[in-house]
């Protein structure tokens, strides 16, 4: 039986960018309309917690994956920073009040923030999992 190559680990990252690329723009990237609540004129959105949600899910799931084949480091900062580079160049080009940097910058720390847990706690399992495998006769 053969082991199974890993893949490169630079493959893998540059991979993990596009497809943060692909999930914001799926995700997040094509809602730009608000809602008005016609009754108090309360304006919210433009996204949904479903979008949000999902989107979280599928930026976790990329972090896993860079994780088990890249430095953990490397994998969080594929998702982050293009993350929050697509999220603040739409941002910026809707937001006339400015607060557009202050929310990158909170997508930017929340990303890491997220990705760090994430790329953590994927360590601590496939860890755990290679000491069963390696002491199992």
């Amino acid at each position: 039986m053969t082991a199974r190559k890993k893949p490169s680990p630079t493959l893998t990252t540059l991979t993990v960018v596009v497809l943060t690329v692909v999930a914001w723009w799926i995700f997040l990237g094509r809602d730009v309309v608000r809602d008005v609540d016609p009754a108090t004129g309360n304006v919210t959105g433009p996204y949904e917690a479903p979008q949000v949600i999902a989107c979280v899910l599928v930026l976790a799931a990329l972090v896993v994956v860079g994780t088990l084949s890249a430095p953990a480091w490397a994998a969080v900062l594929a998702v982050a920073v293009p993350f929050t580079a697509a999220w603040t160049i739409q941002a910026q080009a809707t937001d006339d009040s400015g607060l557009w940097a202050v929310g990158a910058l909170l997508v930017l720390l929340g990303t890491l923030a997220g990705g760090a847990v994430v790329a953590l706690v994927t360590r601590v399992v496939e860890r755990r999992r290679a000491a069963r495998s390696t002491s199992a006769p």
